[in-house]
């Protein structure tokens, strides 16, 4: 004998196309989780792209201090005679425009320079590298008596940079590095 039994009393169950707020969660808290995760290797690597930049400017600051040495035989010079040992505005006149002071006398621009790398201050680093958005300008450092190096020591008595082997040395000061002892520029 077969018994068939009828179930008609009990309500349906209707599938929803809706998500349950359990799996909102659960998916909010997956995105949170990989947002967490994302976030600091972004950070690091916007750091190192700002002193990649820097230290490209710094390169490039080098190298028109090279050019104008090969045009003239000797590197340009500020108002008093001396050489420069920062990118201030006299510096950024003599190097970047065809302005004929500072020895430039044929009027040639050895170096064009992006507007984020110019202040009242003269040739600086972006804002956003330094903390603070503070801007700072670049260290220079010549050797006029072709002895083959350079000491950064001279210039900024906390660096760990000694004897450099170049004729011109570039830089400013890691502001990751809160001794100061390390430079982002045209040596390591």
């Amino acid at each position: 004998m077969i018994i068939v039994m009828n179930f008609s009393f009990l309500p349906k169950r209707k599938c929803s196309p809706a998500f349950t707020l359990v799996e909102i969660l659960v998916v909010i808290s997956i995105i949170g989780l990989l947002a967490g995760l994302g976030f600091p290797a972004i950070n690091g690597a916007i750091k190192s792209a700002r002193k990649a930049e820097v230290a490209a400017m710094a390169e490039s600051i080098k190298t028109a201090l090279n050019a104008f040495y090969g045009e003239y035989s000797t590197y340009p010079t500020n108002s008093s005679g001396k050489f420069f040992t920062n990118t201030g505005t006299e510096f950024l006149t003599a190097i970047s425009t065809t302005n004929t002071q500072f020895g430039n006398l044929r009027g040639i621009s050895f170096l064009e320079v992006p507007p984020k790398f110019t202040n009242s201050s003269g040739l600086v680093t972006p804002r956003g590298f330094l903390s603070k958005n503070a801007q700072s300008n670049f260290f220079i450092l010549i050797d006029p008596f072709n002895k083959g190096s350079v000491n950064p020591k001279t210039v900024s008595s906390s660096l760990t940079n000694t004897n450099v082997p170049a004729s011109v040395a570039v830089w400013v000061v890691d502001p990751g590095d809160s001794s100061g002892r390390k430079a982002v520029g045209t040596f390591k």
